[in-house]
């Protein structure tokens, strides 16, 4: 299709300028078109017309991705994917009209900067993988992600594009039923989907893995491959650590990249919050040899996960969000002052049992302090001191749970507002459960403060449980007796 002239009308929309000639679609900036009188309808936000390629030489493809990213974008909800506007006739003129949303995409950043700062990158790679969370909460794959489909907004938050490749768990799979081999761009396709598995939310956290690997390197894990053999080396071989190409980069973040790498998803974050909660959080990454080591790994290790793989039965996917699910974060809010040994007891009880029943689950222990603690005279030393004695409590605290297989962190917060903290962290960490004290500033004050446990129930974004103090442990004689 020959470009459209400014002043061009569709369907009640008039465009103004092309914005993208490309060889898939051409996408126009637009408004809506005066009525007879003249006047014209007031936009809530800028708009954009994609008009995809459908001529007689395009592929059947093209066609379904259009059905695809029509039926998916219509659905999608959040800050993370332009809002939907309308759709055109798919036998007459088929174009989507959508937000058109201010910012550069990645792709900007991998041609414009020669080098990417490690807190740059971090943040780069939270904003993706909350962006890629959000999708995962609506049961949405998006399974093309690459630079040139990652737009970051002036505030650093990331919104993704184009879902022509995508896969929703509650609609039949189009391009699975249409095409019977590997869908996805070849640079940034995970291993499950070269071999025809789609639905995966891990998917997408390879390929944010390639994406900061680019970011942190200048160079791509797996090259430019051309052919579906070329692809499939991915399903064993590992990229040469980044740190082998920029020996200055930190070891948590190698760790960081290299495990989003992982040829089989199990081995991956097991989910785009946990991968966000790290890059968020570098300070508690646990750094193992993947991110200590300096060269590739061996030709024996390349081989068997070769002979792993040539017999490897994939199996579908489960429900995005049921996976979530199986693993959430975890948060514990832990008392710090006037406080009971039976509260603490009885909270670190009910962790136990969130975690026993959720392998994989990931557990924030967060306390909160009051501002100002130190005073403004005491030094930056004294400061530092009483954090590192909040953390060795949590630390303390913690000891006696069965932390094997769960990753943990403690965490020391520092407000004036302890219920406004707690909410911040649990939003800004998409913490899936909180696990606090139904009373959570000791005995002599619940009356006035019970407020606390109420107000982060009321309004956290997800599940939180109030424990109830057990019986106090001076009585306990009395029941065994």
């Amino acid at each position: 299709m020959k470009l459209l002239n400014p002043g061009h009308l569709i369907d009640g929309f008039e465009v103004q300028t092309c914005l993208h000639a490309g060889g898939m679609a051409h996408i126009y900036k637009v408004v809506y078109a005066p009525s007879l009188d003249g006047s014209r309808r007031a936009a809530e936000f800028p708009m954009a017309m994609k008009i995809p390629r459908m001529t007689a030489g395009d592929g059947a493809e093209n066609i379904v991705s259009f059905e695809i990213e029509l039926q998916i974008l219509s659905e999608l909800k959040g800050t993370h994917v332009p809002r939907f506007v309308a759709a055109g006739d798919l036998s007459r003129l088929p174009y989507l009209v959508i937000e058109y949303v201010e910012g550069q995409t990645l792709q900007h950043w991998l041609d414009h900067r020669e080098t990417v700062t490690v807190p740059e990158m971090a943040a780069l790679g939270a904003a993706m993988a909350r962006a890629a969370h959000s999708l995962h909460q609506q049961n949405v794959c998006h399974l093309d992600l690459k630079p040139a489909n990652v737009l970051i907004r002036p505030d650093g938050s990331a919104v993704m594009l184009d879902f022509g490749l995508s896969c929703h768990a509650h609609y039949p799979d189009l391009l699975a039923e249409e095409l019977r081999k590997a869908v996805g761009s070849p640079v940034w396709i995970s291993p499950e989907q070269v071999v025809g598995v789609r639905g995966d939310p891990r998917s997408d956290i390879f390929a944010i893995g390639v994406m900061l690997y680019e970011l942190a390197t200048g160079e791509l894990p797996f090259g430019e491959p051309a052919t579906t053999g070329g692809m499939r080396q991915r399903l064993w071989m590992d990229p040469p650590p980044p740190r082998k190409h920029r020996p200055d980069l930190p070891e948590w973040l190698q760790e960081v990249i290299l495990r989003c790498l992982e040829p089989v998803a199990a081995s991956r974050y097991p989910s785009a919050s946990h991968l966000a909660f790290d890059l968020t959080h570098p300070d508690q990454v646990k750094v193992t040899e993947r991110g200590r080591k300096t060269e590739g790994t061996g030709f024996w290790t390349h081989f068997k996960r070769w002979v792993r793989a040539s017999g490897m039965a994939y199996r579908p996917s489960p429900v995005p969000v049921e996976q979530i699910e199986q693993v959430p974060i975890i948060m514990v809010a832990v008392p710090h002052h006037d406080v009971s040994d039976a509260t603490l007891y009885s909270l670190r009880e009910a962790v136990a049992r969130s975690l026993g029943i959720r392998p994989g689950a990931r557990l924030a222990c967060v306390t909160v302090i009051s501002s100002g603690l130190t005073s403004s005279t005491e030094s930056e030393k004294s400061e530092t001191q009483v954090h590192r004695w909040h953390l060795s409590r949590l630390q303390q605290w913690a000891q006696p749970l069965d932390l094997g297989g769960h990753q943990t962190s403690f965490h020391v917060l520092e407000s004036g507002d302890v219920a406004d903290a707690l909410l911040r962290y649990a939003e800004g960490n998409q913490v899936n459960m909180v696990i606090m004290g139904a009373a959570t500033h000791g005995l002599q004050m619940q009356r006035v403060l019970a407020t606390v446990p109420i107000k982060v129930a009321m309004q956290a974004p997800c599940t939180v449980i109030l424990v109830k103090q057990g019986l106090p442990f001076e009585r306990l004689a009395e029941v065994t007796v």
